[in-house]
């Protein structure tokens, strides 16, 4: 996979004189929008719109998002809504996302904006909903397409059907093993992936592009993008074979350096890593009291270490909404942005460029999150894109598999779907093997919650195909491993300690499965090994257990390494499979299944 070779050079060369065409914007506000400029100007002078020098500063509009996963249709029930923190101390949650509603807020904030850029910051797609899971994505590449993003980091989800088939994505061609889904070949992605510590392990060298530059006249903005460097942790063996992937501030210092040396001086790092703001309101102010005193994770040391060249970092796969500034090595402030997920927001970044050093006047720096509201009129192109792939989708998405009495979420530490997951699991394992003794589920794979008022006409209660897709799109199987108590405590034990010690996995638990999780104490206390029972009766640690798991799991993945010793392996049918299998068999019209009470793992806080 050549890194420099474009498919379909046509394409890219009418994408490019879209770049000199009049594009959009909005003026937001943020962290060091008070902040002068440098080089006063002097009295009389003439002045711009906004008081910059006419000729000399031109403001940039950059757009950005991140984890959109494939929600082209607005996203069911908290996957949905933003909450947004109000002026008397309180909070309100509103609906947001879907990409009919993103196309206008996008177009809209362009207007009247001669330089304007549009970027994302990786998990396009992957874990994705029917209506583009389906069809490998292809749906969501055409979305992004006519949304007019310029270009976009990976992001670990990229890589769930591996480097081949983000190729196909990035450069086109039907499916190897499905085909065509039309009578036209699909086209690829308009806009450049990068993918600068992604290396080819025989090559070593970039498996895309690791940087591109945006220009409009003599306006240059140079790009460079990253996936964190865990991503083999946390994507199956399977999907990253043959790739090693670097360390996030060397690979991004190191291209710093190359743009730098071509002449582009105003950088913006694309990185798929992110962090954790103390407040869940997309609007919380993280710099206060001070500079980027409000979030915590990764992306703060992350942002610390990357040369003072790079002039913002847009960030993702946290999930979390957030405008900070953090010092740089130089330690001076820098812009930090990441709009939550699932298309629910987007960011307007102010870039002041200065003609005369070719560098952004990072004092001028403006940013502000922007919710997806649903009141403004659908795109029309977004609404027959949709309508298209739905109209493919609708004989296998409508069939109804289960009842439900009511909404079951898929937040909190244990939630009441991962309780449904993991039964479903032990159920289907039983099948398998009479002697399977419990399962675990992953919380990161329950990607939506099951939501009871209807959504496509099915009838409130009803859970279709496409619904339990949405749910768990991944298509890992369910696999038996015996382990023994000892490794079962310890696996226990790695869900708040090694690579999960900073952001505990708490793994969702079958029935039968109980213990305590005292979050007031550190490290692996934080699981109290005494209270660790099997239907009541304490783990024996000497006994040999058949634990039912995704395939996800059983080679290791999300940080638990024990769960990758397992033995006597049996590899059963898919998890979504196993969960329409429990559903149709514990649920029906008349008698429905009611959420879960996710009462299994006592929490000490």
């Amino acid at each position: 996979m050549p890194a420099t070779s474009p498919a379909h050079p046509e394409r890219r060369r009418r994408r490019t004189n879209r770049f000199f065409a009049v594009a959009a914007g909005v003026v937001t506000v943020g962290a060091l929008a008070a902040a002068a400029l440098p080089g006063a100007a002097a009295a009389g002078e003439d002045h711009s719109k906004g008081g910059h020098w006419p000729g000399r500063y031109q403001d940039v509009q950059l757009l950005s998002f991140n984890d959109l996963h494939g929600n082209l249709e607005p996203p069911a029930g908290s996957s949905g809504r933003v909450t947004e923190h109000q002026h008397d101390g309180t909070t309100k949650t509103i609906d947001a996302g879907g990409v009919e509603y993103l196309a206008t807020h996008l177009r809209q904030a362009r207007e009247g904006e001669k330089y304007s850029i549009t970027a994302a910051g990786g998990d396009m797609v992957g874990a994705s909903p029917l209506i583009s899971g389906l069809f490998h994505d292809e749906p969501t590449i055409e979305a992004l397409n006519k949304l007019d993003l310029d270009v976009t980091s990976v992001g670990n989800h990229e890589f769930d059907e591996g480097a081949k088939e983000l190729a196909r994505l990035q450069n086109g061609g039907c499916h190897p093993k499905d085909g065509c889904y039309s009578d036209q070949t699909f086209q690829g992605a308009d806009f450049p992936y990068l993918a600068a510590n992604v290396l080819d392990e025989k090559t070593k060298k970039p498996i895309l592009k690791p940087y591109w530059v945006w220009k409009k006249k003599d306006v240059k903005v140079g790009f460079i993008g990253v996936t964190l460097e865990g991503t083999p942790d946390i994507v199956s063996a399977e999907g990253v074979k043959g790739l090693s992937f670097k360390d996030e501030v060397e690979t991004i210092n190191k291209y710093a350096k190359v743009l730098q040396r071509q002449g582009v001086k105003s950088i913006v790092a694309l990185i798929h890593e992110g962090g954790f703001p103390a407040s869940t309101s997309y609007n919380y102010d993280c710099d206060a009291p001070g500079a980027g005193d409000g979030i915590s994770g990764p992306i703060v040391d992350i942002a610390k270490n990357i040369t003072p060249q790079v002039d913002a970092l847009v960030t993702g796969h946290t999930h979390n909404a957030y405008v900070c500034t953090i010092d740089d090595p130089a330690g001076k402030p820098r812009m930090v942005t990441s709009a939550a997920s699932f298309g629910r927001l987007y960011t307007d970044t102010t870039l002041t460029y200065d003609r005369r050093t070719g560098d952004i006047a990072r004092t001028a720096v403006k940013s502000a999150n922007h919710v997806v509201t649903r009141d403004v009129p659908k795109a029309p192109d977004m609404t027959e894109l949709i309508s298209k792939w739905n109209t493919l989708a609708a004989p296998i998405g409508n069939r109804a598999i289960g009842h439900i009495s009511g909404d079951i979420g898929n937040t909190g530490t244990e939630s009441p779907l991962g309780d449904l997951i993991a039964d479903a699991q032990l159920a289907h394992g039983k099948q398998l093997d009479p002697e399977t003794d419990l399962a675990l589920m992953n919380p990161g794979g329950i990607r939506a919650p099951l939501t009871y008022a209807a959504k496509a006409g099915e009838g409130d209660g009803v859970v279709t195909y496409a619904e339990g897709f949405t749910v768990q799109p991944f298509a890992n199987t369910v696999n038996l491993q015996d382990f023994t108590g000892a490794q079962l405590i310890q696996v226990l034990k790695e869900q708040v300690t090694g690579p999960n010690a900073a952001a505990p996995k708490v793994l969702q638990v079958s029935s039968g499965l109980t213990y305590t999780l005292d979050l007031t104490k550190s490290g692996a206390d934080r699981v109290v090994t005494d209270s660790i029972k099997l239907n009541g009766t304490a783990i024996d640690p000497a006994a040999t257990y058949r634990v039912a798991t995704n395939s996800f799991l059983a080679g290791g993945g999300d940080g638990f390494p024990t769960l990758g010793q397992g033995t006597n392996d049996v590899v059963g049918a898919d998890d979504l499979t196993a969960l329409e299998q429990y559903l149709t068999a514990n649920s029906s019209a008349t008698n429905p299944l009611a959420p879960p009470k996710a009462d299994r793992i006592a929490i000490v806080k």
